[in-house]
């Protein structure tokens, strides 16, 4: 049985657009300890849609950058290589999203959660004292935990409309009702997109088990699975759980505060949403 569900997810992903090229290639040459910033530059420049893109993101309000930046190598000197790769990724990610589908999945309130559970899982992350690549790597986690449900809304509609409304109805996480009417949920798409995307072990891991903290322990999962319940009780957007989960003892063992206390303690989020909603607008 299991052999057969794996089966139908690869065929589901197979279906999928791979990121283009040169967006793998950043991510990659950012995995890369030896690589220069010359060859990531290099790469980024050979694709002007992409340049295009990134310094439109960079000269939004999402960065509130002092100055425009008018190419790529300044770009790099002014927020960091990481920070590129993830706004590669973003920009990418969001070409990906098809707001007519048979589901009735809204992709304007999805990208909303995703971008703002990526910001939040950032935050955490740096409260924490994580490296900035770390950092950044949690922002690419948080950006992509829900991407599965992109696969079911594309190319299953009817089967995850279903998951979609019963999560609702009966307030229920809809990973569970994903597995009732699709017989897969939405990590297991992500973790096979993410290993097809040519992710990082850690960031393939957090978004495969954001929803089984039992699983290996994983500080960039721990970070999404938070920014994720954080983001639900903002209702920043909507990702279709209606299911916002308390902090189980290993969150709270690993952040120091249960989910009211870390909503206050991050304070005014509003304008983490206001900036997504840019970037989304761009």
């Amino acid at each position: 049985m299991q052999n057969s569900k794996n089966e139908k997810l690869l065929v589901l992903v197979e279906k999928m657009p791979a990121f283009p090229k040169s967006v793998q290639q950043v991510v990659q040459l950012t995995s890369d300890i030896n690589a220069s910033a010359k060859d990531i530059i290099r790469v980024i420049e050979c694709d002007p849609v992409m340049t295009v893109r990134i310094l439109k993101a960079i000269n939004s309000s999402f960065y509130g950058l002092p100055q425009k930046i008018t190419s790529v190598q300044r770009a790099v000197v002014h927020i960091g290589l990481n920070t590129i790769k993830n706004i590669a990724l973003s920009v990418a990610a969001m070409g990906m999203l098809n707001a007519d589908n048979k589901a009735n999945f809204n992709t304007s309130d999805f990208l909303l959660h995703s971008l703002t559970t990526a910001a939040i899982s950032k935050l955490l992350a740096e409260r924490i004292g994580l490296s900035s690549t770390e950092c950044g790597d949690c922002f690419v986690a948080g950006l992509l935990h829900d991407f599965g449900k992109v696969v079911f809304a594309e190319f299953i509609p009817d089967e995850f409309k279903l998951a979609l409304e019963k999560s609702q109805e009966q307030q229920l996480p809809l990973h569970q009702t994903e597995l009732e009417f699709i017989g897969l949920n939405h990590s297991q798409a992500g973790r096979i997109l993410a290993e097809k995307w040519e992710l990082s072990g850690p960031l393939i891991d957090a978004i495969a088990h954001h929803h089984e903290l039992d699983h290996s322990p994983n500080v960039l999962r721990d970070c999404v699975f938070a920014a994720n319940q954080i983001s639900k009780h903002m209702h920043f957007g909507d990702g279709g759980n209606p299911v916002i989960e308390a902090f189980p003892e290993s969150i709270v063992a690993r952040f120091g505060l249960n989910l009211p206390a870390m909503c206050e303690a991050l304070g005014d989020l509003e304008s983490v949403k206001i900036e997504a909603q840019s970037f989304i607008n761009l």
